[in-house]
Order: structure tokens, then C-alpha cells, then sequence
């Protein structure tokens, strides 16, 4: 329909002669509607410039070609881009922290190899009488050696053993950590995806809307407030869009640095965030918590160590004997001759029986055990609004995806066809838009919430893998108070 063609058809509308009664006006006004609005949405017919003369500014490279609402989510068909597992394997080889904790395990065992070593023995020389004009000069050869007893070398072991242990146990939840960072970056890039091509669509159908609008515009059939109103509803959209993209952005970010790897190039992420929910009951999360933690393992293993730290100490009295010697293979005192000395010594532990160093291992262990039972009590209480927050998204995408959803595309649908046909007002038709726009946000919403909450069930709690103090990170010895300084004069392993 050209401009003369519209030009002449509102003539014919607006003279009195040929409106014979108010229904033929009000159905030729249907009739107009109708045929300006199917117009618009082909992209044929309407020559109206959106500006001339209202100020109205169309979305850029938005082209309306037809009524459709969207699926939440759909399913991706591609064949190439990065898959959670992929992403996993990436992070285990590169994320800086685990080579980190990993080397903290080799300085655990080289440090349990030294505890257990033997003293060196000593040798050296030894003049004496070396003033005596070489009447009474004896030169030798001197030696000594320290006996370690009482078992004390086997003993630093033990307590090098057990923290050793712990530090792999610490090593299995860092790795956890980093999994867990995974799968929430992947998830927070996999919603993004979805959410821009979601804000995208609600562009599109906001500028189908403002198609109409201005089309009745300019039959004289709504007001310029209308007009004005559906140029807001695409620039929310627009700004939906980009804020999307900057999620998107910086969820890519996140994961990247997750990785290891920050100069990976942005690429599409295989999965489905849209999968149903995972089954959780609290209880049995908590008996998995436990069981499987390696915060728990760890913390075990501190009580070992403490155990491990009073039977080092009770053996600290029993002295070390050293033994020296003398070999003089020049005693002018007795015309020159060889000879030779020994002599042994031992500690007697009278005032000193390590009554101190006993008593504080006793209560470091006492420590050490309050600390795994305060532990038991922390992840409970952690689990607790992780599990509240798992059960609320899970109830809200149920509720979404079987309800709420469906109820809004319909709604939206009846009221776009409504209005085409004049039986609704323009405001109907923008309650239909934002509510059918803030319900596909709030379920991105409700399933990214779900998704997190999930990953942070199934990986123990443990998160926070490039932060200096990591989500989970306990060391209840270092928290008890346990000794880590050398003790005696072969000493406990350092922790």
C-alpha cells in the first residue's frame, strides 16, 4: 500500500458520507488495523519513515519477520565447541594452585625423608702441647658421633608421615575446589549464551510491537504516548541485551582464569543447562559430606599427627650418647708414638624430662579433636543454606518450566492477536511483553541459582580456588594451636 493509496483510503475513512453507522466504523477500523499490522510484520506495503515527525528510533539490524515466541533454553545443535569435561581436564593441568599444593606434598615428603636421617658423625684435628718446643707435641686425629636413642628418628617420621598425609588430603580438596570453579563458570557462561539470544528475541518482539504502534500511528488510531512507550520497551530490551553480553564477558573471564588459561579464545560451551534437577536429600548430602570430605580427612589426620607428636615427646628424655675419639699418630711425650683416647658422654635428664613438651602435645591432640568435631559442625552449618538455596531454585524452575512459562507465552499470544484486532488496548499488550520478558529472566535466573547450588552440593562444599583462603580451606592444627617449631635436639617435623 503506497502513500496516496493510505493518503486516499483515510479520506475515505474520515468522511462522514461514507460512514454510514458506528459499526461500519468500527469495523473498517478493525479492518485497517488488521491490514496496517500484517503489513508491518512482512516488511511490504507500510512506507512509514519511524522519526519523520515523533522522534521514534527502531532497534538496529531488527528486522520483524514473524509472530514467535521462544522455547526457554533450547537444545543446541552443534558439533564443535568446548564440553564441561574437556574444561575439567584443562583446569587440572594448568590451574596454578594445584601445583602449588602439589609441591607443598613433595616438600612434606622430602621433609620426611631429613627428620629420619642419622646425625653426621664429626672428624677433625686435634695438637696439643704445640708450644712445647716438640718435647710433648701430640698431633691426631679427632672423631665423634651423637647415638641417637629412644627411638626418635622412627618417631619423626611418624609425625612427618601423618602431615604429609594431610597436605594430600588438602592437595584432593584444592583439586575439588578448582572442579567446583569449573562447573560454575561453565554454567554462568552456558546461561549467558542463552541469555543473550533470549534479550535478542525480546528486542525482536519489542520492535514488533512498535511496528504496530506506529503504524496505527499514523492511521490516527493510537496516541503518541503509545509510540512513545513502545520506543521505551525496546530500549529496556536493548539494554537487557547488553547486559547480557557483559555477563557473558565476564563469566568467559572467570573461566578462563579458572582454566589457567586467560588467553583462551571466547568459543561456544557444549551442554545443557536446562537438564532436569538433580535429586538431593539433606540428609544424605550431610552422611556424603562427611564420609567423602577431604576437609574431614585432613582434619583426621592432624588428630594422627597430634597422637603421633606425645609419643615423640615422651621419648625426648631418653638421652642421645655421643661418642668421641682420639687418635694421635705423633705423641712426643712418649718418644713419638701413637696413641689414642676415647671418650663417651650422655645427659642425665634431671631438671629437664620434657614435662612441658608433653603436656602441650596432650592438649594439642585434646585440640585437634575438638577441631575435627567443630569441623563436622561447620559443614553442616554450610550445607544448610546451600541445601536452602538448592531447594528454593529447584521449586522455582519446577514451577517455571511447568507453570509459569507456559502461562505467559500463552498469555502474550492472546494478547498480541487481541490487540491486532482491536479488543486490546496497547497497555494489555506491554503487561503481556514485561511479564512474559521477566519471567524468561527469572527462570535464567532460578537455573543458574540451581546449577550453582548443585555443583556446590556434589563438590563438597569446596569452592574458591584462586583465593588465598579458599571456601573450605581449614587446617584445625594450625587452628588448635599445634606445636610447628623444632623440639630437642633432633626435633619434630616442621608443619
Amino acid at each position: 500500500m503506497n502513500r496516496i493509496a493510505r493518503n486516499s483510503l483515510g479520506r475515505h475513512l474520515r468522511s462522514p458520507s461514507r460512514m454510514t453507522s458506528p459499526l461500519n466504523r468500527t469495523g473498517i477500523a478493525k479492518t485497517l488495523r488488521t491490514i496496517l499490522w500484517c503489513a508491518s510484520v512482512i516488511g511490504v506495503g507500510v512506507n512509514v519513515q519511524a522519526g519523520d515527525d515523533i522522534g521514534l528510533r527502531m532497534a538496529d539490524s531488527v528486522i520483524p519477520e514473524r509472530e514467535q515466541v521462544p522455547v526457554p533454553l533450547p537444545d543446541t545443535g552443534e558439533t564443535c565447541g568446548l564440553t564441561l569435561e574437556q574444561l575439567e581436564q584443562m583446569a587440572l593441568s594448568s590451574n596454578p594452585s594445584l601445583q602449588r599444593a602439589a609441591a607443598l606434598v613433595g616438600a612434606a615428603q622430602g621433609n620426611w625423608v631429613q627428620v629420619g636421617l642419622a646425625p653426621n658423625p664429626s672428624v677433625g684435628y686435634e695438637g696439643q702441647q704445640l708450644g712445647s718446643g716438640g718435647l710433648a707435641e701430640q698431633h691426631g686425629v679427632l672423631f665423634s658421633q651423637e647415638i641417637v636413642r629412644g627411638g626418635k628418628l622412627q618417631l619423626n617420621r611418624a609425625v612427618a608421615g601423618t602431615e604429609r598425609m594431610r597436605l594430600e588430603q588438602e592437595l584432593g580438596a584444592q583439586q575439588q575446589r578448582v572442579l567446583t570453579d569449573v562447573r560454575v563458570a561453565f554454567y554462568e557462561v552456558l546461561l549467558a549464551q542463552r541469555q543473550i539470544d533470549l534479550t535478542e528475541n525480546l528486542i525482536r518482539i519489542s520492535s514488533e510491537g512498535s511496528h504496530a504502534v506506529d503504524a496505527l500511528y499514523r492511521a490516527k488510531e493510537v496516541g503518541r504516548a503509545d509510540v512513545l512507550q513502545a520506543q521505551l520497551e525496546i530500549e529496556n530490551a536493548q539494554i537487557l541485551a547488553q547486559n547480557a553480553r557483559n555477563r557473558y564477558e565476564s563469566a568467559w573471564q572467570s573461566l578462563s582464569a579458572v582454566i589457567g588459561n586467560p588467553m583462551i579464545a571466547r568459543q561456544e560451551l557444549l551442554g545443557d543447562a536446562a537438564a532436569p534437577p538433580r535429586e538431593f536429600d539433606f540428609d544424605q548430602a550431610l552422611g556424603r559430606l562427611l564420609a567423602l570430605s577431604p576437609e574431614m580427612a585432613a582434619a583426621s589426620m592432624s588428630v594422627e599427627r597430634a597422637r603421633a607428636a606425645i609419643e615423640r615427646e615422651r621419648v625426648e628424655p631418653i638421652p642421645n650418647v655421643t661418642v668421641q675419639g682420639l687418635v694421635n699418630w705423633q705423641d712426643n711425650g712418649i718418644g713419638g708414638k701413637p696413641d689414642g683416647g676415647l671418650a663417651v658422654s650422655i645427659p642425665i635428664p634431671v631438671f629437664n624430662r620434657n614435662q612441658g613438651g608433653v603436656a602441650r602435645a596432650q592438649q594439642e591432640l585434646v585440640a585437634a579433636s575438638r577441631a575435627v568435631t567443630q569441623l563436622e559442625l561447620d559443614l553442616q552449618n554450610r550445607l544448610a543454606p546451600t541445601f536452602e538455596r538448592y531447594a528454593n531454585a529447584r521449586n522455582q524452575v519446577t514451577r517455571y518450566r511447568d507453570v509459569i512459562l507456559p502461562a505467559a507465552e500463552e498469555s502474550l499470544s492472546l494478547t498480541r492477536k487481541t490487540y491486532t484486532a482491536g479488543e486490546a488496548s496497547y497497555n494489555s499488550l506491554l503487561i503481556a511483553q514485561r511479564t512474559y520478558s521477566q519471567t524468561q529472566l527469572g527462570y535464567l535466573d532460578a537455573v543458574r541459582s540451581l546449577r550453582i547450588a548443585e555443583v556446590q552440593i556434589d563438590g563438597l562444599l569446596l569452592s574458591g580456588s584462586l583465593e588465598s583462603s579458599p571456601s573450605g580451606a581449614s587446617n584445625p592444627a594450625i587452628n588448635a594451636g599445634i606445636q610447628t617449631e623444632p623440639v630437642g635436639a633432633i626435633g619434630l617435623v616442621p608443619q
